[in-house]
């Protein structure tokens, strides 16, 4: 079981031990950036792989790219971001602070205000007399804000050269989804994949991790047949599978969420399609996989008034953070709206010939997988963490997958150091390995147990005689002797086995 922390809390310990920094802090920093220090950046990459191997590489019908940052800037007028990605913001009519407006009235009132039209919130602001956390005065009436990053592309300063940092990744699949095809020869029903950055001008970037300007995601377009959108091969392998869920109608009913197998959900006509329910539960199985709780995940189906123009169903896997239940994933079916969008704004054909119907088509995307690089990397950690009042120090109990640093390799005694550093070289081939002969062994697990390695190796004076080893499990604190000759061995099934069991 974690201990709860605070978001604040979460955020001074990866400062504390090297997983994430306020960007240029020396120089105040910057609202909304974040650096990843050495073991976050190793966390983080864990977490990339793992998602990469699980959605692609052990996959036959999904295939990766990897689009660029800016692109010609025609792209997001055909997707509409350049014109209508916006939030709302208010703005103090005295000391001009900017806040946004539908999280604003959340944080005050704790009412659902996502999807809020512009005259609804400041109706509610004025009814509940809401003013300036900062100085207390009225609001101006709340205004649209694009939330586009703007660059110039070439020597150029005009609108000629103007061009935007992406706000996602999900249109470069769209605008390369024919070459792909192509070139990899796929068929239908087959998924693109993608991890990379994005930004977003947020208005009001806030907790931590959770909300920043710059940010990865690991997204995933399904295309299908818009014939075969009922007919998922896949979806025996999901339908047992529990799962809270929160449908429109729980929501307006203000009942609560409900535990439910897949096959019920379906059944009952509280998830439309049988794509779309099997993308949620295996997206849930994932994050099960990697040694998340079970019990703080719940999939909430957007209200009419959230749902984007283009999503005949959206559905967000929420997640319970310290403030409360907020979205970790999208994953709407868009239908083929993006597709038409760019055949239409390109002139360009991006139909496919489809084999089995023996005629070209426009699929459709059922389902798009679209997951917070950052989100995720702050579930998994809030997760992992262990106050340990035994033990008197903190435990981060990641998943072995995820850890960043696997193997912490200890001489006994600085006499033994020598002999220890050969067998840390030798195994810092094979695994993230690092060596500490700092304080008594006693600190040193400490230290290990609180960044998250799942196994220490202690090399004491016995080690000389009979060639064996101390290994002990970061999660029992159990610990089993084994000769260094099959030190490997052990420490790949070890790693292998997510429990850390002896």
């Amino acid at each position: 079981m974690s201990t709860k922390i605070s978001i604040e809390e979460m955020a001074a310990f990866c400062k504390r031990k090297g997983f994430v920094y306020p960007s240029a802090e020396i120089y105040g920093g910057l609202s909304g950036f974040f650096d990843f220090g050495h073991l976050g950046v190793e966390l983080k990459n864990n977490l990339k792989q793992e998602w990469w191997k699980f959605h692609v590489k052990q996959r036959e019908d999904i295939v990766g790219i990897d689009g660029s940052i800016i692109t010609n800037p025609k792209v997001w007028q055909a997707s509409g971001h350049a014109e209508n990605f916006e939030d709302l913001m208010l703005t103090c009519t005295k000391c001009k602070e900017k806040i946004r407006a539908d999280t604003f009235i959340e944080d005050n009132l704790k009412v659902a205000a996502d999807g809020m039209k512009a005259d609804e919130i400041n109706k509610t602001v004025k009814e509940n007399n809401l003013k300036c956390p900062k100085c207390k005065s009225d609001f101006e009436e709340v205004q649209e804000f694009n939330l586009m990053f703007t660059t110039n592309v070439g020597p150029k300063q005009d609108s000629s050269s103007k061009a935007y940092l992406r706000p996602e990744t999900a249109q470069l699949m769209f605008t390369n989804f024919k070459l792909v095809t192509d070139n990899a020869r796929l068929k239908l029903p087959f998924g693109l994949a993608q991890i990379g950055k994005a930004f977003r001008n947020e208005i009001s970037p806030r907790d931590f991790l959770f909300r920043c300007r710059e940010f990865e995601q690991m997204e995933i377009e399904y295309f299908i047949d818009p014939e075969q959108i009922n007919n998922c091969p896949y979806i025996d392998e999901v339908k047992d599978h529990e799962i809270l869920i929160y449908s429109a109608e729980m929501q307006e009913k203000k009942q609560k969420p409900k535990l439910m197998k897949i096959k019920d959900a379906l059944k009952n006509k509280i998830i439309k399609t049988p794509w779309h329910a099997y993308w949620l539960a295996l997206e849930y199985k994932w994050f099960l996989s990697l040694g998340a709780s079970k019990d703080k995940f719940r999939i909430r189906q957007h209200l009419n008034k959230e749902k984007s123009h283009y999503a005949l169903d959206t559905w967000d896997m929420e997640y319970e953070f310290p403030f409360g239940w907020k979205e970790l994933q999208g994953m709407a079916n868009r239908a083929d709206f993006d597709l038409k969008q760019h055949i239409t704004h390109s002139k360009t054909d991006l139909s496919i010939f489809d084999e089995e119907s023996k005629q070209k088509i426009v699929p459709y995307v059922v389902a798009e997988p679209s997951l917070g690089v950052d989100r995720s990397f702050l579930v998994f950690l809030f997760d992992a963490y262990n106050d340990d009042k035994k033990r008197g120090n903190i435990v981060l109990k990641l998943h072995p997958g995820l850890a960043p640093i696997k193997l912490g390799i200890f001489p006994l005694v600085n006499k033994l150091k020598d002999e220890t550093k050969k067998l840390y070289s030798e195994l810092k081939q094979d695994f993230e390995t690092i060596f500490d002969s700092s304080g008594s062994i006693g600190r040193r697990y400490a230290r290990a147990d609180e960044i998250g390695i799942p196994l220490c190796i202690t090399f004491d004076f016995d080690s000389l005689k009979d060639k064996s080893v101390t290994i002990r499990s970061r999660d029992s604190t159990k610990q089993i002797r084994v000769k260094i000759e099959n030190l490997k061995e052990n420490i790949t099934g070890l790693l292998n086995n997510k429990k850390l069991d002896f």
